[in-house]
């Protein structure tokens, strides 16, 4: 989290809440499935609170990461308002992506456009820069960019199919796969062989591959993957699980892309 807190401060912000959403220890308990006395131990800050566990407390008792974690930190009638009207919009959203095979392929052209004369550009950091490009923009648009969905490997999150697709777009004449050597490594590259169809996208969705490809394209691999194991819905998913997009809300920074502070101010 942003600021650093002490157990017992994490556990008095959780009661109160608790206190103030009507639940009881017990049903609080079951609803993010542990112990009644864990519960109470972490309440009563004898016990620490892992980032699923917060999450899962999050969601049940409905309030904002970031809130919950500031310095500031208070329960009033407006917040609670505000994190359940958040609440409400995530239900109304529509959360299982679709994957869009046309425009994700558009899209991997587009960032391999702009990276493949990269030295370090193989397939690790080309699957990071998906990942990042799909997160980064539904947890500014509440909408997929390519619907693909990920799953947590241990080399980092991977697009499903990808492979498939990469197949296929080298079938068509569209890409060129290369086997190279890069700093005493073997690494697999992709080029470009035809352009991407810009009238494909939206300015939003070009704006934020741009964002992507500009902060992340020059990391190394390794760079690029132990950032990515910092990424909440990295670190909140089980391995070999598919990574929901839906906790992309719960980030912090360096890696949340949206001012939530801004839309609380409006409310």
């Amino acid at each position: 989290m942003s600021q650093s807190f002490l157990p017992k401060q994490i556990g008095q912000r959780l009661a109160e809440l608790r206190k103030r959403r009507g639940f009881s220890q017990d049903d609080l308990a079951k609803n993010i499935k542990i112990s009644r006395s864990s519960l109470a131990q972490i309440e009563l800050g004898n016990r620490g609170v892992d980032i699923l566990e917060l999450q899962k407390l999050s969601q049940v008792l409905r309030f904002s990461l970031d809130h919950f974690m500031a310095k500031d930190f208070c329960i009033d009638d407006d917040q609670l308002m505000y994190a359940d009207k958040k609440a409400e919009k995530l239900k109304e959203r529509i959360s299982e992506p679709t994957l869009n095979v046309y425009k994700f392929k558009n899209i991997l052209l587009y960032i391999l456009e702009r990276c493949a004369g990269k030295p370090n550009v193989g397939e690790t950091i080309l699957s990071k820069l998906l990942y990042f490009s799909d997160f980064n923009y539904y947890e500014l648009y509440e909408e997929h960019l390519t619907g693909a969905k990920y799953l947590k490997l241990p080399y980092g999150p991977i697009p499903q199919k990808l492979d498939a697709m990469i197949m296929q777009m080298m079938d068509a004449g569209q890409l060129q796969r290369v086997k190279t050597v890069y700093h005493h490594s073997p690494q697999t590259r992709y080029l470009p062989l035809q352009k991407a169809n810009l009238t494909e996208l939206k300015a939003s969705e070009k704006e934020t591959l741009d964002r992507v490809i500009e902060q992340m394209s020059d990391w190394s691999a390794l760079a690029i993957s132990n950032y990515a194991h910092k990424d909440v819905p990295w670190l909140a998913t089980q391995e070999g699980e598919e990574i929901s997009y839906e906790l992309a809300f719960y980030r912090d920074a360096p890696f949340s892309v949206r001012n939530y502070a801004d839309e609380l101010e409006e409310k």
